[in-house]
């Protein structure tokens, strides 16, 4: 088992106009300085804009990895004070020694004394784009696959800034998240892979059928739309 990271911070946000009319976002979390719950739904005092695409049992807390803002401070066309402090990416946990490189769909990790399992990647959208102010923001965030990942909430708990964020399980050592990106997002046609992503159950269901319809139809979905572009 890999060595635990530290939970450097746990955010929270709430559900304000943004970008579009008649359109919501809580992207813009802040950082909380007390132990806080992390139950089936999300955690305590965090919102989602749109319920469609956010939040939810698969996609109850999004982690994103610290280790990234260095890459993007450099990547950017230019300077934007978001990276400059933790929750740039609507993140609800920020660590630094976990990345899509090293963990796997299905992990299960204990933090706090919540126990939470690795449900599927992030998706990004052109929330991002509007948020950066960068217009293919959303697409930078995807060809890179700096993502970030959901949690499944296993076992309610209280968690804090400092808790231990520690693998106690790895069912699946041979996926990690960035094989599924790649294929998902690069190697588009690589039908063998795609279907084992269709058969991982611990993955989202609807990541599950996203493969599944990209084998049966040898076709791509258009991403137009959830980029913005």
């Amino acid at each position: 088992m890999m060595k635990p990271a530290k939970l450097s911070a746990l955010l929270v946000g709430k559900a304000v106009p943004f970008g579009r009319p008649d359109t919501f976002s809580a992207i813009g979390k802040r950082p909380v300085d007390t132990a806080i719950t992390i139950g089936p739904t999300g955690i305590e005092g965090d919102e989602q804009g749109d319920r469609r695409f956010h939040g939810g049992p698969e996609k109850a807390v999004h982690h994103y990895p610290f280790d990234h803002y260095a890459a993007w401070r450099g990547d950017l066309p230019f300077p934007t004070p978001l990276l400059e402090t933790v929750g740039a990416f609507g993140e609800n946990l920020s660590t630094l020694g976990l990345t899509e490189e090293t963990v796997c769909i299905g992990d299960v990790f204990r933090v706090g004394t919540a126990t939470v399992q690795v449900s599927q990647g992030r998706q990004p959208c052109w929330k991002l784009n509007h948020h950066f102010g960068v217009k293919d923001m959303a697409r930078r965030v995807q060809s890179t696959g700096r993502t970030g990942w959901y949690y499944r909430v296993l076992e309610p708990g209280i968690a804090a800034v400092g808790d231990d964020v520690a693998l106690i399980e790895r069912p699946l050592p041979d996926w990690p998240l960035s094989r599924i990106l790649r294929a998902l997002y690069h190697d588009t046609g690589d039908v063998r892979t795609l279907a084992g992503i269709a058969a991982l159950e611990p993955l989202a269901a609807g990541w599950r059928t996203l493969a599944r319809r990209r084998v049966e139809s040898g076709r791509v979905e258009d991403w137009t739309e959830r980029l913005g572009e």
